[in-house]
């Protein structure tokens, strides 16, 4: 099974940017959907994005729609969401989750320790 470290969250002013990184182990990287995943204090972990082997296929939540991009690198072994223009209800614990086929809720998927973004108003 793969294993994944997230990196790169930290604290940010609303507009500025932060870019975070997931790096994969122990698994073909190449096989797996990527995908990332938040959740914020009391709320169910939600949907960022996702971005299939090739990098072709990618789908975003509405909500970062135009401001967050997720690509990869298979080579590298690494998946990247680069988030800009963020807003104080970025704020969450963000979470890369890989799966060659995941069910709805990815329950079933590879999960990283999680990075804190927080977002300053």
């Amino acid at each position: 099974q793969v294993q994944l470290v997230e990196s790169g969250g930290g604290l940010v002013q609303a507009g500025g940017s932060l870019r975070l990184s997931c790096a994969a182990s122990g698994g073909t990287f190449s096989s797996y959907l990527m995908g990332w995943f938040r959740q914020a204090p009391g709320k169910d972990r939600e949907f960022v994005a996702v971005i299939n082997w090739s990098g072709r296929n990618i789908v975003y939540a509405d909500s970062v729609k135009g401001r967050f991009t997720i690509s990869r690198d298979n080579a590298k072994n690494t998946v990247d969401l680069q988030m800009n223009s963020l807003k104080s209800e970025d704020t969450a614990v963000y979470y890369c989750a890989a799966d060659p086929n995941p069910t709805p809720d990815w329950s079933g998927a590879s999960w990283g320790q999680g990075t804190q973004v927080t977002v300053s108003s």
